[in-house]
């Protein structure tokens, strides 16, 4: 490859950001984060024209003729092989692109040639590929990555590639589907499954897991939500931690800033089950969107990654 810059793209419930990658060094381009807000209701113009915005800044900063594509980490439902938004009311979000083609509007925008490479994943493995490559998984040919936050999102990676089709992992290669206490596993370890549980039992509303972090200090009852958070992340984890033969876990997310009060009941646990694991905290954390899905513009990376795309 001729051109070795790609641009990574993350989008978010309320943000767009992106930054140049160069692919040979395998490392963020310093000084080329763009980023912006952006109503993810409003219309598909305008959600396309921040977009496009920010992807032009990042672009001209290093210059188009260098970029050889541009890679999107894109919450689903989303058709990732074909680069048509899949989102609905249903998803809560950018309803408005729903069975919109993203790289005929962007290449429209930007200015670019019909077969400029425009290419898409999942978010939660465009994370998991960047540990694999060039984080705390690097060094481990199986490996589980997660972020906590707003969702619970998940990957598997084994040798390198998304595994999402496989009798050793769940259904779509995630988790977050599975059941889990009395409903599913996104519900429980989200954000929103800590703000629940300290509500239902103190009967006061807190705004998130940084504010909890805080009342953990002197609140018991905080304590002890974190301390049987991690114990049950282990617990839940356990079956497919055995059954995949997983080597590296690393967790990132806003979730993960409070892994001091959870990161003991959780290697607690797996170590009482004698269950042999490298547990790791995300290095790369947001910078991991961009770099795992920049490594798609990488042609014979991609051709691998493909199959599994519309099992995403």
């Amino acid at each position: 490859m001729k051109k070795e810059i790609a641009i990574g793209v993350d989008v978010g419930g309320s943000h767009v950001s992106c930054a140049a990658y160069n692919l040979k060094e395998k490392k963020i381009i310093p000084d080329t984060l763009s980023e912006s807000d952006l109503d993810n209701h409003g219309p598909a113009d305008e959600i396309f024209a921040i977009w496009g915005g920010v992807i032009k800044q990042t672009m001209d900063l290093v210059g188009a003729e260098n970029v050889a594509g541009i890679g999107f980490a894109m919450p689903g439902p989303f058709d990732y092989e074909n680069g048509i938004s899949r989102l609905s009311g249903q998803s809560g979000k950018y309803e408005n692109t729903f069975g919109l083609n993203v790289p005929v509007e962007l290449r429209k925008l930007l200015g670019l040639s019909d077969d400029f490479k425009i290419r898409f994943i999942n978010d939660a493995t465009a994370f998991a590929i960047a540990e694999d490559q060039v984080g705390k998984a690097k060094d481990f040919s199986r490996s589980l990555s997660i972020t906590l936050g707003t969702g619970f999102g998940s990957a598997f990676i084994k040798d390198g590639l998304p595994v999402v089709d496989s009798e050793e992992v769940p259904e779509y290669g995630c988790v977050w589907h599975l059941p889990f206490k009395d409903g599913i596993a996104d519900d429980y370890f989200s954000t929103r499954g800590f703000i629940k549980r300290y509500l239902d039992n103190t009967g006061k509303e807190i705004s998130g897991v940084k504010e909890l972090a805080e009342l953990a200090k002197e609140d018991s009852f905080a304590q002890n939500l974190f301390t049987s958070y991690g114990e049950n992340m282990g617990k839940f984890l356990k079956p497919w931690i055995e059954k995949f033969g997983m080597e590296a876990f690393v967790i990132g997310g806003n979730v993960s800033r409070a892994f001091s009060l959870f990161g003991g009941s959780l290697t607690g646990y797996l170590e009482k089950e004698n269950i042999q694991l490298n547990v790791f905290i995300s290095e790369l954390m947001e910078t991991a969107a961009f770099i795992g899905s920049a490594t798609l513009i990488y042609d014979e990376y991609y051709e691998q990654v493909k199959p599994s795309l519309s099992k995403m």
